[in-house]
């Protein structure tokens, strides 16, 4: 009965984002025709407009660079409320609102073809909202809206070997339980970032970054055919 309950809070609290997006999947076929493939980057510090959001944002001048057919866009989850609980069936506490179901919406389109996720490090791993975002994709988990979509990762640290990438690694390791294909910049897990005195600074971390884009927006193409 409990168990039954918390499924019913699940679906009724973060279930209705797919139900509410599924009319706008109608046009697939439309989107089909035109060739558009659409990356998206999520900024997952809580600092808005700071030095992930800026690194993902090279990400994109990376991805654009792949071809005329690539649509960009950068979700700066800075601000927002996403509360990771609702995964797990706890309902919002009265009068607090949820952002989450406006980013499940942008994910659900059908021309998405590649995500792009960075976070600052915090201890040597991601932060609390990057972790909330990934439990509130749980409401794709078996829809297979993300299954067989190139993600790659991007982690800003606030030293040259700050952690970012056994912060990348682990939200690696958290993605590939929604059956995504990893894309790293190569020959390194993802983009590593130094953002002591401005990302833009790193000359090196934005090149990975750039790279980063590119290799997913490749990937993502590949896929498409």
């Amino acid at each position: 009965m409990a168990d039954d309950l918390t499924r019913r809070v699940f679906l009724g609290s973060a279930g209705m984002a797919l139900a509410a997006t599924a009319a706008t999947a109608a046009p697939e076929s439309k989107d089909a025709k035109t060739g558009v493939t659409k990356i998206i980057a999520i900024s997952c510090s809580p600092r808005k407009g700071k030095g992930t959001a800026e690194s993902l944002q090279e990400c994109l001048k990376g991805a654009k660079e792949v071809g005329d057919s690539i649509e960009t866009e950068l979700i700066d989850l800075g601000g927002l409320d996403i509360e990771g609980s609702v995964a797990a069936g706890v309902p919002l506490a009265k009068g607090r609102k949820d952002d989450f179901p406006a980013v499940a919406k942008k994910l659900s389109d059908p021309k998405v073809g590649g995500i792009i996720i960075g976070t600052p490090v915090y201890f040597s791993s991601m932060t609390s909202l990057c972790k909330a975002f990934i439990e509130r994709l749980k409401v794709f988990f078996r829809k297979d809206v993300l299954t067989g979509k190139p993600v790659g990762e991007l982690a800003t640290g606030g030293s040259r070997n700050g952690g970012q990438e056994v912060t990348i690694r682990s939200v690696q390791d958290s993605l590939f339980c929604f059956d995504m294909v990893l894309v790293g910049t190569g020959k390194r897990f993802g983009a590593a970032v130094w953002a002591k005195g401005g990302a833009a600074n790193d000359k090196e971390g934005m090149e990975a970054a750039k790279k980063l884009g590119r290799r997913v927006a490749e990937t993502a193409l590949a896929l498409k055919t």
